[in-house]
């Protein structure tokens, strides 16, 4: 765990905006500019894609960037590669300490397997990517939705290798900075999820903030 504050100051940022709880947003950020998300209440689950911009097939890996940190959880100075094995974005500053990248996101599917057959019709981070990469444009498809970062999201590892999700380790204004190295494509559902504790059954705003390279 690595705790590092950013030096950027709000009132300069180029883009300022809430994604309400259970909603998306996808939006580009250029080769440079420094993106922060901001969990206003405290443990809410952020799922996050990053593609590249000019390939969006060359999304991010979690399988390169655990291998080449040595790590399963984000932090502070780590890079995040792409399946190309390129940076797309670094984590600049970090002031919640843990971030998931096993967990994935939720689905219907996945609803229905871990919690009860009638939850399959719940709003899930599946759709909301789904619903956000059809009015973007025709070089998203369902194809290029790969494994995500669960930002601020808690899913220990067990003894045994399994995963649990347990109540997050994030509070009210922590957040999670990163400069993008090249051009990127930031696709986000602040998750839903109600069947477990990583938001304390309770989905929440979150803040995204963008700042222009120096």
């Amino acid at each position: 765990m690595s705790l590092v504050e950013s030096p950027l100051n709000v009132s300069n940022a180029a883009l300022d905006h809430i994604i309400p709880a259970g909603d998306g947003w996808m939006h580009e950020i250029k080769k440079g500019q420094t993106f922060r998300i901001v969990d206003l209440e405290g443990n809410q689950a952020v799922d996050t894609l990053f593609f590249d911009a000019t390939d969006p097939a060359d999304r991010f890996s979690a399988q390169d960037t655990i291998r080449e940190q040595n790590c399963v959880y984000l932090s502070a100075g780590t890079p995040l590669l792409s399946l190309s094995g390129n940076t797309l974005l670094t984590i600049t500053a970090d002031t919640c300490g843990r971030h998931d990248t096993l967990g994935g996101a939720c689905a219907a599917e996945s609803n229905m397997v871990r919690y009860a057959l009638d939850k399959r019709h719940m709003h899930n981070c599946r759709d909301t990517f789904m619903l956000q990469i059809a009015g973007y444009g025709e070089a998203f498809t369902k194809r290029e939705v790969g494994h995500n970062i669960n930002f601020f999201m808690n899913v220990p590892v067990t003894p045994e290798g399994g995963l649990t999700f347990e109540d997050g380790v994030s509070a009210p204004g922590k957040y999670v900075e990163m400069r993008a190295e090249r051009d990127v494509v930031c696709l986000i559902s602040n998750c839903p999820q109600l069947n477990n504790p990583c938001n304390a059954y309770h989905p929440t705003p979150v803040r995204v903030l963008i700042w222009d390279a120096e």
